[in-house]
């Protein structure tokens, strides 16, 4: 006999006085290391056949599981764990740091706990992962319980439902958030759908109770199946306005707060679609949502006391929070085509000449007897007003990649982009394009760096009599373009992370411009319009507000690049910068000053290469960076950035001439141009392609009729763009009503189109305590009393039998330590 057959025949024997020790040993026999996918399987499959040989195990081990978990604390798992916690990242910090020294207390009547104990090992969220869908599947449809323990499922949906109350009332409260509603005021026409869904979820709770007779423990199969159709178009229309919220931060702005607010939201609905699959009759996605729920479980329970952990989430928010928000005006370094590619060369070329005199800027101002924060200062200054400057006057610095870049790359990996494969095989032809991209702007650096920069060094000995600099000093930046014997590279790879974080910047301060409002605030400010015509403050706003981003980005990428040597000596590190637009106009200098008898073949060839390494690296730690952010901000596993290689250096092996010059057909992106600007679309689309209706409002919340798909079909052409279809369907440009069925229900949110664009919302909506609704002011009393007296039937019945009080639980088992 199988020792899992063994523990099995236990379990079953236990099932009245269950024992988590007896699930512990279970889950041991069962477990296996990440690295063994097959035994993993081959594992699962012979608890299976064990399960289909000897049915009255999968009842034991199913009652078994119930009855201890309705020992413990389980809404608290449904609602909580495995969503944002809205607590502050130091807060967060400090208790898991306190925790190090002081170990909190744990929550021993939580399911967090019980779960932590059952899988107490970092890997198993791994190993799980690795078992194949099908046979979770096979294995959840095994584990079925008789008749007499019926009760302990009511218990279990009794939490369930209870949980989807609480998340629909904090949907709710975040929808109708005043940042939310600042942030997108239009929300204001849409938030009958947050009402709504919150209705809909109580109705639906209320009716699955009666059916399925939970308040009594019996959890009966009903005559007709309660219908969830209602509550997940709710959702959905919930989930289209915070996309429509989402396409138009490029317009309003987002902070960390918003971020939070938003990914919150999203959870939320989410973790209310899977745990309506979990009680609904006949839902074909029941199986799956219970296989997601218990991964989320344990992958929390787990982590719920690591600080990488917390690291780990509030990075990602961050990485969400750059990727959502991208440039307008700002530099872009994508090009699909060939005139974006001409453009980009003339762009750096603007640069590398502006960068040669900056070089030499920088090479003059050694002579100058200064202290180490008055140097730094001056090469801050260099630096930081050179780029700017650079940037006014249109041209561009090689290898930085702006916070534009990372969005461009989420873009092609988002929600609705298709199939993981092909999202992967999109981005890897993206890449491509980026790096093509920068080769073509390093090249237009160099190619005018350099011979500005002996230009300079020849006009300075013929006017002056003597060179730029002595012979040492040439030697010395040779010397520092050295990849064999000088830290070039590594300070090659400090310069590309600046180069990323220049971006970051760049980015953070776009978002503030228009999150602030910047242009409007200069416009409206009282002192300027005293001193400047109206024409020329308005035309300083708009310039300020889409510019603030390039200009600090910029400005701080030379104050980091200038300060760090000096830093560096004051600290005693070996630190400095190398980018190799600069490394090219000193190998100029250094070249053109250097004695005869200094000058050497070996040495030419050896310091071109420093400087083709340089801007390797700059390119590819500032571009590897760039890639991080925004994969994690789409989640994507590590093991799919295997895949993304592969993709790529096949591309480099197959064409790889696309890496250097343009493809005669360019590949085209959904959100991306061919100039490398973002396509950005405010409107969130509906089934059939259409935007959300500026009287986009829920007008019933009970009895709703959803349409099937073939029907569905033919209503796409119709002029409006919501899946609902109702009662007493009100005139106007709207699809024509249905046949009414024999029970009619009115609109119990009281309100009509032309109310909704006349009458402003914050005193067009009441509480009506009778009716239980939304009612409107200018009232139509006899509509609601009617309305009410067409319920009132209905929903004592659906509403009035909750009341019953649930029996406590007992205490829950002490877990052994």
């Amino acid at each position: 006999m199988s020792e899992i057959k063994r523990i099995l025949q236990q379990i079953t024997a236990l099932a009245d006085v269950p024992d988590p020790a007896m699930l512990k040993r279970l889950i041991q026999e069962l477990r296996v290391t990440e690295k063994q996918p097959a035994l993993a399987n081959q594992k699962i499959q012979t608890l299976i056949d064990i399960l289909r040989q000897h049915p009255e195990y999968g009842d034991g081990l199913a009652s078994f599981v119930l009855k201890l978990i309705i020992q413990y604390r389980q809404i608290a798992l449904y609602t909580d764990t495995g969503i944002m916690s809205d607590e502050g990242f130091f807060s967060s910090l400090r208790r898991l740091v306190g925790h190090r020294f002081l170990p909190l207390l744990p929550q021993d009547d939580s399911v967090v706990e019980l779960v932590g104990y059952l899988f107490d090992k970092p890997q198993d969220e791994r190993w799980l992962a690795n078992v194949e869908k099908d046979k979770w599947d096979t294995l959840v449809s095994l584990l079925k319980v008789q008749e007499e323990h019926l009760h302990l499922v009511a218990t279990a949906k009794n939490n369930i439902l209870n949980a989807i109350v609480i998340l629909s009332y904090r949907i709710s409260g975040i929808g109708l958030h005043p940042d939310l509603m600042e942030a997108y005021p239009q929300i204001l026409n849409y938030s009958a759908s947050f009402v709504a869904q919150n209705q809909e979820a109580v109705l639906f709770v209320n009716q699955y109770r009666q059916a399925h007779e939970l308040d009594t423990l019996t959890d009966i199969t009903p005559e007709h199946a309660v219908d969830q159709a209602p509550l997940l178009v709710m959702l959905e229309q919930c989930d289209d306005i915070v996309a429509t919220v989402r396409k138009r931060i490029y317009k309003t702005g987002i902070s960390i707060r918003l971020t939070n607010m938003m990914l919150r939201l999203d959870q939320s609905l989410q973790r209310m679609r899977i745990l309506t699959d979990l009680v609904a009759d006949k839902s074909p996605n029941r199986d799956k949502a219970i296989i997601e729920l218990i991964q989320t479980i344990i992958t929390t329970a787990n982590r719920r006391y690591s600080i990488g952990y917390l690291i780990d989430n509030n990075t990602k928010l961050l990485s969400r929070k750059v990727t959502e928000n991208a440039s307008r005006v700002g530099e872009h370094y994508i090009s699909t085509d060939r005139a974006g590619y001409q453009k980009m060369f003339k762009k750096a070329s603007i640069g590398g000449f502006l960068i040669a005199f900056m070089a030499t800027l920088k090479i003059l101002a050694y002579h100058l007897a200064l202290a180490p924060m008055g140097r730094a200062f001056v090469n801050s200054m260099i630096y930081g007003l050179g780029f700017v400057f650079i940037h006014i006057v249109h041209g561009t610095v090689a290898t930085k990649q702006p916070a534009m870049t990372a969005a461009a790359i989420a873009s092609t990996i988002s929600d609705g982009s298709g199939k993981k494969s092909h999202q992967l095989t999109k981005l890897s032809e993206l890449v491509v394009d980026i790096l093509r991209t920068q080769f073509i702007a390093i090249m237009g650096n160099v190619m005018l760096a350099v011979p500005v920069a002996l230009i300079i060094s020849f006009a300075w000995l013929q006017y002056t009599g003597a060179p730029m600099i002595d012979s040492n000093m040439a030697a010395s930046l040779l010397h520092d373009l050295d990849p064999f014997y000088s830290l070039a590279l590594p300070h090659a790879a400090i310069a590309g992370v600046y180069l990323f974080l220049s971006g970051l910047i760049a980015g953070y301060y776009d978002n503030l411009a228009v999150y602030n409002q910047i242009g409007a605030r200069i416009y409206k400010h009282w002192l300027l319009q005293y001193m400047m015509p109206k024409s020329w403050l308005q035309r300083l706003g708009r310039f300020v507000e889409a510019n603030l981003g390039a200009i600090m980005g910029n400005f701080l990428f030379g104050v980091f690049l200038g300060s760090t040597a000096t830093i560096g000596f004051l600290f005693g590190l070996p630190i400095d910068i190398r980018h190799i637009a600069f490394a090219s106009a000193n190998l100029a200098h250094g070249l053109f000053n250097l004695s005869s008898a200094q000058i050497s073949w070996p040495l030419i060839l050896v310091s071109i290469l420093g400087v083709a390494l340089i801007g390797l690296v700059n390119l590819m730690v500032s571009f590897s960076l760039a890639l991080i952010v925004a994969l994690r901000s789409k989640e994507v596993r590590f093991f799919e950035w295997s895949r993304l290689t592969k993709l790529v250096f096949g591309h480099i092996i197959s064409h790889p001439s696309d890496f250097f010059w343009p493809r005669d057909k360019p590949m085209k992106y959904a959100r991306i141009d061919s100039q490398g600007h973002m396509i950005f679309d405010d409107t969130s689309a509906q089934k059939g392609g259409k935007a959300l209706p500026n009287n986009y409002v829920v007008r019933r919340l009970s009895d709703v009729r959803v349409l099937p798909e073939s029907r569905q079909g033919n209503a796409q052409s119709a002029d409006t763009a919501t899946d609902i279809y109702y009662d007493n369907q009100p005139k106007g440009n709207h699809i024509q009503p249905h046949a009414p069925s024999t029970k009619v229900v009115d609109l119990d949110d009281g309100l009509v189109n032309e109310e909704l664009n006349s009458v402003p919302y914050t005193d067009d909506i009441q509480y009506d305590k009778i009716t239980k609704t939304l009612g409107a002011i200018d009232g139509n009393t006899s509509h609601d009393s009617q309305s009410a007296d067409s319920i009132s039937s209905s929903e004592s019945k659906v509403a009035g039998d909750a009341k019953t009080p649930l029996p406590k639980p007992k205490k829950p088992p002490n877990l052994p330590s």
